[in-house]
């Protein structure tokens, strides 16, 4: 049965073997690359953004990354049970649509205020087309094709958000509206690729409505936290206001735990919950994915104030980081699954590696500019931690979802990624506002900042995800398939 022939209703059965899968798995990845370079893309364009639009302070421009974060978060759920029921491809092509639109809209911001709310429409793009492309590729790719086509689709997100820079750097040398203009011609091809090589696919069951108000709540509860730590840092955590945001945040994150056991559609499905790997892979993308973003925007930070380096020398200067993952997530975490009993251990691993690349570059750091002998080796052995860890997590939360809860599943881990980075970013806003004896004391914090969350992302990995199984086994725990008790 030829790939572009499958019919709809056989979402939740497995596919058969074919040779069409690359291009399927490249169109896939095209959507999941554009919403991780979009998370980052914007950092080196901070100080051309806040020279045109004057007064606007570091903490002022990082909503523009936390906005289009928090939106995507809290869309990926919803908008994954959306695309379970009215199609996964449908819903890439439209998140697809509204991406590409929402980054016109950002190239012609006359204002900081309009910018964060293009970037919203942006990240409403980005939620609903995420879910649709990994449920799309776990539902149509073969079992023994899904290894290398998983590695592929997480690593070239990972690589997205590590090039966000890299792009960004040489964009803004043209002009910063040129970081979003880009998209245009990328968002058009991908929906017409979108539309001619991939199958349909949905779950003929689902019938209920996502729960949009708890998406809603989610996105609150997610704003007020990352809005009580960057104003920590000017008025202190016992501020009635920054213990006002806090309290506020813990009343939206209880109204989406109540919707949640009482929708028939929740942001949060309790069951998916109920699994170890799966739960435990959500705490530890949240972590990781904190020390992630906290990690990308205090190195452009430093590269572009102490170092000052121009936004393309930045750039380049973070490029070798991400060479490095592709490499990593496709050849040597597979090999290492088997070799040490689980993809929670490669995982853990992984994020070992990059605990001690921030300790390297803690270590070395300096006033003046020594990249080769003090940043570039910590760039490199951050980069193979990070193709270490994201498909291991990944693949670890992915292992075992029955086919009906795909976009479901795969949405609320995509969440994890987005919280863990809004999170990680407001934590590094909040510590390079301390002050400190020399320029280089806010860096060291914002290093020690990522090293903490990386041991904690360790220990959540060790703890909850490092089950031994028989190497035989392997490719089954890191890859999603439907239990029969699941499906049934």
């Amino acid at each position: 049965m030829a790939l572009g022939k499958r019919s709809p209703s056989s979402a939740g059965t497995e596919p058969e073997p074919n040779r069409g899968t690359a291009a399927v798995v490249a169109v896939l990845a095209i959507a999941v690359f554009m919403s991780s370079l979009d998370l980052f893309i914007v950092n080196l364009a901070f100080p051309s953004i806040g020279q045109e639009y004057a007064g606007e302070d570091l903490g002022s421009l990082s909503w523009v990354l936390n906005a289009y974060t928090i939106v995507f978060a809290a869309v990926l759920v919803p908008a994954g049970r959306w695309a379970d029921r009215v199609g996964r491809r449908r819903a890439l092509v439209a998140g697809l649509a509204v991406f590409t639109g929402g980054s016109l809209l950002c190239g012609l911001a006359p204002g900081v205020g309009w910018l964060v709310a293009a970037r919203t429409v942006q990240a409403i793009g980005a939620g609903v087309m995420v879910p649709a492309s990994l449920s799309l590729l776990l539902a149509v790719i073969p079992q023994e094709q899904r290894a290398r086509a998983l590695g592929s689709w997480s690593a070239l997100g990972a690589l997205g958000a590590a090039l966000g820079p890299v792009i960004g750097g040489g964009l803004v040398e043209i002009g910063w509206r040129w970081v979003f203009w880009v998209n245009l011609p990328v968002g058009v091809v991908a929906i017409l690729l979108a539309l001619r090589l991939v199958p349909e696919s949905r779950d003929e069951a689902r019938g209920s409505r996502p729960d949009l108000l708890g998406a809603v709540f989610l996105a609150l509860a997610v704003g007020l936290v990352a809005g009580a730590l960057v104003e920590a840092a000017d008025r202190g955590w016992a501020s009635a206001g920054v213990l006002g945001l806090l309290l506020a945040a813990a009343l939206c994150a209880g109204a989406v735990v109540a919707r949640s056991f009482r929708h028939p559609a929740p942001v949060l499905e309790p069951g998916l919950f109920r699994s170890r790997m799966f739960s435990g892979a959500g705490a530890a993308s949240v972590l990781y994915y904190a020390a992630f973003g906290a990690f990308l925007l205090n190195t452009v930070e430093f590269l572009t104030t102490v170092w000052r380096f121009t936004p393309l020398e930045a750039g380049l200067a973070i490029a070798p980081g991400p060479l490095m993952v592709l490499p990593f997530a496709r050849l040597v975490a597979p090999r290492l699954i088997p070799l040490l009993g689980g993809v929670g251990r490669v995982a853990a691993l992984g994020c070992g590696v990059g605990a001690v690349a921030q300790g390297l570059w803690l270590v070395l750091i300096h006033v003046e500019p020594a990249y080769v002998t003090h940043l570039l080796p910590a760039q490199l052995l951050g980069g193979a931690g990070v193709g270490l860890a994201i498909p291991s997590l990944l693949g670890a939360g992915s292992a075992g979802l029955p086919v009906a809860n795909l976009g479901t599943g795969s949405g609320i881990l995509n969440m994890a990624r987005q919280v863990g980075t809004v999170l990680g970013v407001a934590a590094l806003v909040a510590a390079l506002a301390v002050p400190g004896p020399d320029p280089l004391t806010a860096f060291r914090n914002g290093i020690a900042l990522t090293i903490a969350f990386l041991v904690a992302a360790g220990v959540v990995c060790v703890a909850v995800l490092t089950r031994r199984i028989r190497p035989a086994a392997a490719v089954a725990v890191t890859l999603p398939h439907p239990r029969p008790q699941e499906t049934a």
